[in-house]
Protein backbone atom coordinates (compact mmCIF):
# COMPACT_ATOMS: atom_id res chain seq x y z
CA UNK A 1 0.00 0.00 0.00
CA UNK A 2 1.45 3.17 -0.68
CA UNK A 3 1.00 5.93 1.82
CA UNK A 4 2.27 9.49 2.04
CA UNK A 5 1.21 9.05 5.86
CA UNK A 6 3.12 6.04 6.36
CA UNK A 7 5.96 7.14 4.44
CA UNK A 8 6.14 10.54 6.74
CA UNK A 9 6.07 7.72 9.64
CA UNK A 10 8.88 5.70 8.12
CA UNK A 11 10.95 9.07 7.82
CA UNK A 12 11.10 10.19 10.76
CA UNK A 13 10.85 7.19 12.72
CA UNK A 14 14.79 7.38 12.98
CA UNK A 15 15.27 10.56 14.17
CA UNK A 16 12.09 10.17 16.58
CA UNK A 17 13.13 9.72 20.88
CA UNK A 18 12.95 6.28 22.19
CA UNK A 19 9.53 6.93 23.73
CA UNK A 20 7.91 8.16 20.66
CA UNK A 21 9.75 5.61 18.19
CA UNK A 22 8.08 2.86 19.91
CA UNK A 23 4.29 4.26 18.87
CA UNK A 24 5.46 5.10 15.30
CA UNK A 25 6.96 1.39 14.72
CA UNK A 26 3.51 -0.25 16.19
CA UNK A 27 1.83 2.30 13.41
CA UNK A 28 4.29 1.09 10.69
CA UNK A 29 3.33 -3.00 11.55
CA UNK A 30 0.10 -2.52 11.60
CA UNK A 31 -1.90 1.00 10.76
CA UNK A 32 -5.24 -0.81 10.25
CA UNK A 33 -4.82 -2.06 14.08
CA UNK A 34 -3.92 1.24 15.23
CA UNK A 35 -6.97 2.63 13.20
CA UNK A 36 -9.32 1.08 15.52
CA UNK A 37 -8.10 1.21 18.47
CA UNK A 38 -7.94 4.08 21.19
CA UNK A 39 -5.19 6.28 22.46
CA UNK A 40 -5.10 4.49 25.97
CA UNK A 41 -4.57 0.68 23.76
CA UNK A 42 -2.16 2.52 21.00
CA UNK A 43 -0.17 3.75 24.37
CA UNK A 44 -0.63 0.66 26.46
CA UNK A 45 0.86 -1.29 23.89
CA UNK A 46 4.00 1.06 23.32
CA UNK A 47 4.65 0.66 26.88
CA UNK A 48 3.96 4.62 26.71
CA UNK A 49 1.38 7.29 27.84
CA UNK A 50 -1.44 9.10 26.30
CA UNK A 51 0.42 12.54 26.22
CA UNK A 52 3.30 10.95 24.37
CA UNK A 53 1.04 9.33 21.79
CA UNK A 54 -0.20 12.77 21.31
CA UNK A 55 3.39 14.27 20.71
CA UNK A 56 4.21 11.38 18.36
CA UNK A 57 1.12 12.75 16.72
CA UNK A 58 2.05 16.44 16.59
CA UNK A 59 5.58 15.97 15.53
CA UNK A 60 4.12 14.15 12.62
CA UNK A 61 1.94 17.33 11.64
CA UNK A 62 -1.69 16.33 13.14
CA UNK A 63 -3.14 18.26 15.89
CA UNK A 64 -4.06 14.94 17.39
CA UNK A 65 -4.65 11.57 16.83
CA UNK A 66 -8.21 12.21 15.51
CA UNK A 67 -6.95 13.83 12.88
CA UNK A 68 -3.80 11.22 12.26
CA UNK A 69 -6.75 8.61 12.24
CA UNK A 70 -8.77 10.63 9.92
CA UNK A 71 -5.70 10.98 7.32
CA UNK A 72 -4.13 7.51 7.76
CA UNK A 73 -8.30 6.08 7.70
CA UNK A 74 -8.44 8.31 4.36
CA UNK A 75 -5.65 7.01 2.55
CA UNK A 76 -5.98 3.00 3.34
CA UNK A 77 -9.50 3.38 1.94
CA UNK A 78 -8.15 5.09 -1.27
CA UNK A 79 -5.38 2.56 -1.42
CA UNK A 80 -6.77 -0.52 0.60
CA UNK A 81 -9.06 -3.88 -0.78
CA UNK A 82 -12.12 -3.37 -2.49
CA UNK A 83 -13.71 -5.85 -0.07
CA UNK A 84 -13.50 -5.06 3.02
CA UNK A 85 -10.55 -2.72 4.87
CA UNK A 86 -9.26 -5.81 5.98
CA UNK A 87 -9.69 -8.34 3.52
CA UNK A 88 -7.15 -9.03 0.58
CA UNK A 89 -8.56 -10.33 -2.55
CA UNK A 90 -6.09 -13.63 -1.69
CA UNK A 91 -7.05 -14.56 1.71
CA UNK A 92 -8.46 -17.82 2.29
CA UNK A 93 -11.97 -18.58 4.28
CA UNK A 94 -10.08 -18.57 7.50
CA UNK A 95 -8.55 -15.10 6.87
CA UNK A 96 -11.86 -13.80 5.71
CA UNK A 97 -13.75 -15.08 8.97
CA UNK A 98 -10.99 -13.51 11.05
CA UNK A 99 -10.76 -10.36 9.69
CA UNK A 100 -14.40 -9.73 9.27
CA UNK A 101 -14.99 -10.70 13.03
CA UNK A 102 -11.68 -8.86 14.90
CA UNK A 103 -12.88 -5.65 12.62
CA UNK A 104 -16.41 -5.63 14.13
CA UNK A 105 -15.48 -6.78 17.80
CA UNK A 106 -12.84 -3.57 17.25
CA UNK A 107 -15.30 -1.22 16.11
CA UNK A 108 -17.43 -2.29 18.94
CA UNK A 109 -14.47 -2.13 21.75
CA UNK A 110 -13.52 1.23 20.49
CA UNK A 111 -17.07 2.92 21.15
CA UNK A 112 -16.23 3.01 25.05
CA UNK A 113 -13.07 5.51 24.15
CA UNK A 114 -15.43 7.52 21.92
CA UNK A 115 -18.45 7.90 23.72
CA UNK A 116 -19.23 10.89 25.93
CA UNK A 117 -20.49 9.72 29.78
CA UNK A 118 -21.70 13.08 29.92
CA UNK A 119 -23.50 13.15 26.82
CA UNK A 120 -25.00 9.48 27.40
CA UNK A 121 -26.16 10.61 30.56
CA UNK A 122 -28.15 13.93 29.24
CA UNK A 123 -29.91 12.03 26.25
CA UNK A 124 -30.88 9.18 28.50
CA UNK A 125 -32.71 11.78 31.09
CA UNK A 126 -33.73 14.30 28.46
CA UNK A 127 -35.69 10.66 26.60
CA UNK A 128 -36.75 10.15 30.37
CA UNK A 129 -38.29 13.44 30.49
CA UNK A 130 -39.97 14.00 27.18
CA UNK A 131 -43.84 13.90 26.26
CA UNK A 132 -42.74 11.91 23.22
CA UNK A 133 -39.35 10.92 21.05
CA UNK A 134 -39.54 10.81 17.35
CA UNK A 135 -36.98 8.87 15.73
CA UNK A 136 -35.20 10.45 11.98
CA UNK A 137 -32.81 8.67 9.93
CA UNK A 138 -32.07 8.92 6.17
CA UNK A 139 -30.77 5.70 4.32
CA UNK A 140 -30.97 2.28 5.00
CA UNK A 141 -28.73 1.11 7.58
CA UNK A 142 -29.81 4.45 9.88
CA UNK A 143 -33.60 3.90 9.05
CA UNK A 144 -33.37 0.02 10.78
CA UNK A 145 -31.68 2.17 13.67
CA UNK A 146 -34.34 4.42 13.66
CA UNK A 147 -37.51 1.64 13.90
CA UNK A 148 -34.95 0.10 16.19
CA UNK A 149 -34.52 3.13 18.61
CA UNK A 150 -38.26 3.52 18.21
CA UNK A 151 -39.42 -0.14 18.96
CA UNK A 152 -37.02 -0.49 22.40
CA UNK A 153 -38.82 3.37 23.99
CA UNK A 154 -42.08 1.56 22.85
CA UNK A 155 -41.49 -1.38 24.99
CA UNK A 156 -40.37 0.53 27.72
CA UNK A 157 -43.82 2.50 27.82
CA UNK A 158 -42.45 6.19 26.09
CA UNK A 159 -44.25 7.35 23.61
CA UNK A 160 -42.46 7.08 20.61
CA UNK A 161 -42.82 6.88 16.93
CA UNK A 162 -40.00 6.73 13.37
CA UNK A 163 -40.58 8.97 10.64
CA UNK A 164 -38.16 7.45 7.69
CA UNK A 165 -40.01 9.71 5.14
CA UNK A 166 -38.86 13.66 4.30
CA UNK A 167 -42.01 14.64 4.62
CA UNK A 168 -43.63 13.04 7.90
CA UNK A 169 -40.14 14.38 9.46
CA UNK A 170 -41.08 17.98 8.94
CA UNK A 171 -44.95 17.57 10.53
CA UNK A 172 -43.65 15.47 13.43
CA UNK A 173 -40.84 18.22 14.08
CA UNK A 174 -43.13 21.09 13.60
CA UNK A 175 -45.46 19.66 16.19
CA UNK A 176 -43.18 18.05 18.77
CA UNK A 177 -43.44 20.77 21.29
CA UNK A 178 -41.48 21.93 23.84
CA UNK A 179 -41.48 18.49 25.46
CA UNK A 180 -40.56 16.71 22.94
CA UNK A 181 -37.34 14.69 21.77
CA UNK A 182 -35.67 14.31 18.55
CA UNK A 183 -33.79 11.46 18.26
CA UNK A 184 -31.66 11.97 14.68
CA UNK A 185 -29.58 9.04 13.08
CA UNK A 186 -27.13 9.74 10.44
CA UNK A 187 -23.85 8.22 9.96
CA UNK A 188 -22.52 11.06 7.31
CA UNK A 189 -24.67 13.66 9.48
CA UNK A 190 -25.17 15.95 6.12
CA UNK A 191 -28.23 15.41 4.01
CA UNK A 192 -30.00 18.93 4.12
CA UNK A 193 -33.81 17.11 4.14
CA UNK A 194 -32.60 15.68 7.94
CA UNK A 195 -30.64 19.34 9.06
CA UNK A 196 -34.10 21.27 7.80
CA UNK A 197 -36.47 18.52 9.74
CA UNK A 198 -34.11 19.20 12.90
CA UNK A 199 -34.03 22.40 13.15
CA UNK A 200 -37.76 23.05 12.77
CA UNK A 201 -37.60 21.17 15.94
CA UNK A 202 -35.08 23.03 17.62
CA UNK A 203 -37.14 26.01 16.65
CA UNK A 204 -40.91 24.56 18.15
CA UNK A 205 -38.35 24.34 21.57
CA UNK A 206 -37.73 20.23 21.29
CA UNK A 207 -34.27 19.02 22.73
CA UNK A 208 -32.59 16.91 19.85
CA UNK A 209 -29.86 14.27 20.48
CA UNK A 210 -28.15 13.43 17.25
CA UNK A 211 -25.77 10.09 16.36
CA UNK A 212 -23.52 10.99 14.40
CA UNK A 213 -20.11 11.47 13.74
CA UNK A 214 -18.66 14.57 15.47
CA UNK A 215 -18.09 18.05 13.67
CA UNK A 216 -21.01 16.68 10.41
CA UNK A 217 -23.75 19.16 10.11
CA UNK A 218 -25.68 17.43 12.05
CA UNK A 219 -23.89 17.48 15.09
CA UNK A 220 -23.63 21.36 14.87
CA UNK A 221 -27.28 21.26 14.80
CA UNK A 222 -28.46 19.18 17.86
CA UNK A 223 -28.37 19.59 21.49
CA UNK A 224 -26.93 16.11 22.94
CA UNK A 225 -24.19 14.48 20.18
CA UNK A 226 -23.40 11.38 20.77
CA UNK A 227 -20.68 11.46 18.62
CA UNK A 228 -18.62 7.91 16.88
CA UNK A 229 -16.50 7.24 14.40
CA UNK A 230 -15.83 4.47 12.50
CA UNK A 231 -13.06 4.46 9.65
CA UNK A 232 -14.56 4.62 6.14
CA UNK A 233 -15.73 1.66 4.72
CA UNK A 234 -14.08 0.58 1.38
CA UNK A 235 -17.48 -0.86 -0.26
CA UNK A 236 -20.44 0.86 1.21
CA UNK A 237 -21.21 4.36 2.27
CA UNK A 238 -22.11 3.27 5.48
CA UNK A 239 -20.26 -0.26 6.17
CA UNK A 240 -21.11 -2.95 8.82
CA UNK A 241 -18.76 -1.42 11.38
CA UNK A 242 -21.20 1.35 11.55
CA UNK A 243 -24.00 -0.42 11.21
CA UNK A 244 -22.88 -1.81 14.91
CA UNK A 245 -21.36 0.83 16.52
CA UNK A 246 -24.66 2.29 16.02
CA UNK A 247 -26.49 -0.52 17.43
CA UNK A 248 -24.53 -0.22 20.64
CA UNK A 249 -24.76 3.35 21.45
CA UNK A 250 -28.74 2.53 20.82
CA UNK A 251 -28.50 -0.41 23.51
CA UNK A 252 -26.16 2.09 25.88
CA UNK A 253 -28.81 4.65 25.97
CA UNK A 254 -31.98 2.64 25.86
CA UNK A 255 -30.45 0.41 28.81
CA UNK A 256 -29.26 3.67 30.42
CA UNK A 257 -33.39 4.90 30.16
CA UNK A 258 -34.53 1.94 31.79
CA UNK A 259 -32.43 1.92 34.52
CA UNK A 260 -33.80 5.70 35.49
CA UNK A 261 -37.54 4.26 34.55
CA UNK A 262 -36.60 1.70 37.44
CA UNK A 263 -39.09 -0.50 38.49
CA UNK A 264 -41.78 0.24 35.65
CA UNK A 265 -39.77 -0.69 33.00
CA UNK A 266 -38.72 -3.98 34.59
CA UNK A 267 -42.51 -4.52 35.12
CA UNK A 268 -43.26 -3.32 31.34
CA UNK A 269 -40.82 -5.40 30.04
CA UNK A 270 -41.56 -8.56 31.83
CA UNK A 271 -44.88 -7.90 30.74
CA UNK A 272 -44.15 -7.95 27.10
CA UNK A 273 -42.00 -11.29 27.23
CA UNK A 274 -44.73 -13.15 28.95
CA UNK A 275 -47.15 -12.26 26.50
CA UNK A 276 -44.32 -13.21 23.12
CA UNK A 277 -43.61 -15.87 24.75
CA UNK A 278 -46.84 -17.82 24.17
CA UNK A 279 -46.26 -16.90 20.44
CA UNK A 280 -44.03 -17.87 17.90
CA UNK A 281 -44.67 -21.14 17.41
CA UNK A 282 -46.43 -21.61 13.91
CA UNK A 283 -49.00 -23.88 15.13
CA UNK A 284 -52.40 -22.70 16.49
CA UNK A 285 -52.97 -22.37 20.11
CA UNK A 286 -54.13 -25.34 22.44
CA UNK A 287 -53.19 -24.11 25.73
CA UNK A 288 -55.46 -27.53 27.42
CA UNK A 289 -53.47 -29.84 25.33
CA UNK A 290 -49.99 -31.22 24.61
CA UNK A 291 -47.11 -30.88 22.60
CA UNK A 292 -47.91 -33.97 20.77
CA UNK A 293 -51.47 -33.90 20.74
CA UNK A 294 -51.52 -30.13 19.25
CA UNK A 295 -49.77 -31.12 16.72
CA UNK A 296 -51.64 -33.71 15.71
CA UNK A 297 -54.91 -31.73 15.64
CA UNK A 298 -52.89 -29.16 12.96
CA UNK A 299 -52.20 -31.84 10.91
CA UNK A 300 -55.77 -33.06 10.87
CA UNK A 301 -55.62 -36.31 12.69
CA UNK A 302 -58.02 -35.26 15.36
CA UNK A 303 -60.92 -33.22 15.09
Amino acid sequence: MTSKVLAKIAEAIASAPTSRRKVLALILQDPQRVLDESFEQLAQRAGSSVPTVMRTCRDLGYPGLREFKLALAQEMAVSGSPLHRRVQLHDGTAEVISKVIKGAATAVSGVQAQLSVAAVEAAADAIVRASRVDCYSVGVTSSFMASDMQARLFRLGLVSNAYLDIHLQLVSAATIGTQGVVFAISHVGGMPSLIEAVDVARSQGATVIALTQQGTELAKHADIVLGIHVPEDPVMHVGTEAYLVHLTVIEIVTVLVAQRLGELAVNRLGGVRDVLSTRGVDIRHYPKLDWDTALAVKEGELK
